[in-house]
C-alpha cells in the first residue's frame, strides 16, 4: 500500500470501546450530530486501507474521576498487531495512579505502541505543569515516546448541564509550556486547534521544538486565519493532519483542508510526512 496520509489522531468505536463510556457516548454523539454506532476494528482497519491511509488510533482514560473503567492499552495492542499495515497505537495512562501509571508507561513502550495518549486534563482534571506528575512526563521523556494531550474546549460534556463536571481551565495550552520547557526531549503533541487559545499553542508551537498541533477534532473551515497562515508558514514542520474520528468525519475533514489556501508542499507534509519524521517511519 502507497501511504498518502497519516491520521494521527482517531478513537475506537467497536462494541467493547464504545460500552467503557457509558452515558458519554450518547452525549458526545448528540453534541457532534453523529451517531455513534459500532464499528469494528477490521472494518475501521478497511475503511483506512481503502484511502491508502495510515491512522493512529488511541485510548481514553478518567477511571479516577468519573469511576469508567477503561478499555485496556491492550485492546489497542491487538489492533495495531492485527493490522499493522494500517495502524500505530497510543497507550494511555491516569496521571492520578502514580506508580501504577509509571509502570504503565514502561509497559506501553515494551508493548511497541508509538506513544502515550490521549491525556484528556479536562475529564482527568489536572493541571499538566503540576509538578506531581513530573515524574511521569519524566519517565515518558525516558523511554522517548512522544505525549499527546487534549487542548482547549471539549466536547465531553458539552452541551449538558455543568459539562457533567469537566473543567475547560485544564486544557488551556499555557500548561503544556511549562511541561515542555522543563522536559525539553519530551515530544509533545497538542491535540486540536484549541479554540479559545488557538493563538497561545501557536506561540508555544513557535517557541518549543518540542512541541507540535494535531488539527484534530475541528473542521478545517473553521480553522481560524492564525492557525492556516502559520501552518502555511513558519510552522508547517509542527502541523500534523488527524480528524479525532468519530468526532469528525475523514472525508469531510479531507474535502475542507483541500479548500484552504495551503501551498501543495505544504499539504504533503502536513498529511504525511510531518507525521512520518515524528514517528520515525521508514516507508
Amino acid at each position: 500500500m502507497e501511504v498518502k496520509a497519516i491520521d494521527s489522531h482517531i478513537h475506537l468505536l467497536d462494541e467493547k470501546t464504545l460500552a467503557s463510556k457509558g452515558e458519554r457516548a450518547q452525549q458526545m454523539a448528540r453534541y457532534f450530530g453523529r451517531e455513534r454506532k459500532p464499528v469494528s476494528i477490521d472494518e475501521l482497519a478497511d475503511q483506512y486501507r481503502a484511502r491508502n491511509m495510515m491512522a493512529v488510533i488511541m485510548n481514553s482514560t478518567d477511571q479516577t474521576v468519573t469511576g469508567l473503567t477503561p478499555v485496556p492499552n491492550d485492546h489497542v495492542v491487538e489492533a495495531v498487531r492485527k493490522h499493522a499495515d494500517v495502524f500505530l497505537g497510543f497507550g494511555v495512562i491516569d496521571p492520578w495512579q502514580g506508580k501504577v501509571a509509571l509502570n504503565e508507561i514502561r509497559r506501553i513502550k515494551d508493548l511497541g505502541l508509538h506513544g502515550i495518549g490521549e491525556i484528556n486534563p479536562a475529564r482527568q482534571q489536572f493541571f499538566p505543569s503540576d509538578t506531581r506528575f513530573y515524574p511521569l512526563w519524566e519517565e515518558i521523556q525516558k523511554q522517548g515516546l512522544p505525549i499527546l494531550f487534549h487542548m482547549g474546549m471539549a466536547g465531553a460534556g458539552a452541551g449538558t448541564p455543568g459539562g457533567m463536571g469537566f473543567k475547560l481551565k485544564y486544557t488551556q495550552p499555557i500548561h503544556l509550556d511549562d511541561v515542555a520547557a522543563d522536559f525539553p526531549q519530551l515530544t509533545i503533541i497538542g491535540a486540536h486547534p484549541s479554540w479559545p487559545w488557538q493563538e497561545e499553542s501557536l506561540a508555544i508551537c513557535r517557541h518549543k521544538a518540542n512541541f507540535f498541533i494535531d488539527m484534530s477534532g475541528w473542521a478545517p473551515k473553521y480553522f481560524p486565519k492564525e492557525m492556516v497562515h502559520y501552518a502555511n508558514t513558519i510552522l508547517q514542520d509542527k502541523m500534523l493532519f488527524g480528524s479525532d474520528w468519530p468526532a469528525i468525519g475523514v472525508e469531510r475533514w479531507l474535502e475542507e483542508f483541500q479548500e484552504l489556501p495551503i501551498k501543495p508542499e505544504v499539504r504533503q507534509k502536513i498529511l504525511l510526512e510531518n507525521a512520518k519524521k515524528l514517528f520515525k517511519l521508514n516507508f
